[in-house]
């Protein structure tokens, strides 16, 4: 197995670290089964591919063997966050056909925590992860890997995170504070439903933190890479 280093890492302060313990054992919560988890967001910047990549770490850390699935094919926002050098192959090199499991599953400097990078960018995402070769992929990690997390695009923005959700065991939704109205989460939530996936829930991302106390989220991150690449969302669940 081919081996990465993330040039952009680092450990959890104090109060993220129990932050992503409370969200780490509240998916426990929800049953035994849960071992392949989708998160998915209404809109670009909302700081999911954080949480997805620190999810995964938390989850390592406890021993269990973890990998993290980087499905934003139109856009990855973890390689370049992280820094990540030396990745060749990818998902869409897999799902295309191209090259096999084994040869697009990396080994990181984390223990116990793999990556599957998006790989080169897809005209025909939606299309590739409707394919057989995805569902396979997902029933081959469930017997290698204790969790899988995948990280997939707005479900505002375009409908792959919908059809990833039909193969998981639970979908958490990645909600930026003060920046997404009531309705079109409801919108984004009612859209997931259709599917008829689990949704484990919901995190409340980028809010402040206090000095003594008050508000505090599962991350920071304020990244541009989704709003340069999607634009703009006119849709229906628009803000009030």
């Amino acid at each position: 197995m081919p081996k990465i280093k993330f040039g952009n890492f680092k450990k959890f302060s104090s109060q993220s670290e129990e932050s992503y313990k409370t969200l780490r054992t509240n998916i426990g919560f929800s049953g035994n089964d849960i071992r392949v988890i989708s998160l998915t967001s209404c809109l670009p910047n909302e700081g999911k591919s954080q949480v997805s990549f620190n999810l995964a770490y938390s989850m390592s850390q406890t021993g269990k063997k973890v990998i993290l699935i980087d499905a934003d094919m139109r856009k990855s926002v973890i390689v370049g966050r992280y820094k990540i050098d030396s990745i060749e192959y990818g998902l869409t090199h897999y799902l295309s056909g191209q090259k096999k499991l084994n040869e697009v599953i990396y080994q990181t400097e984390i223990e116990n925590m793999d990556l599957i990078y998006s790989g080169v960018h897809a005209p025909n995402p939606t299309e590739l992860l409707e394919t057989e070769n995805f569902r396979y992929l997902i029933s081959e990690l469930r017997e290698q890997y204790d969790f899988v997390i995948i990280d997939t695009p707005p479900l505002g923005s375009v409908i792959d995170a919908a059809i990833v959700a039909k193969e998981v065991d639970g979908v958490v939704l990645v909600i930026a504070n003060n920046e997404i109205s009531h309705r079109f989460a409801q919108g984004t939530v009612d859209q997931l439903k259709k599917t008829g996936c689990k949704i484990l829930g919901a995190v409340l991302n980028k809010v402040e933190i206090h000095k003594g106390g008050g508000y505090y989220g599962y991350g920071k991150y304020y990244g541009s890479y989704y709003g340069k690449y999607y634009g703009k969302y006119y849709g229906k669940y628009s803000s009030d």
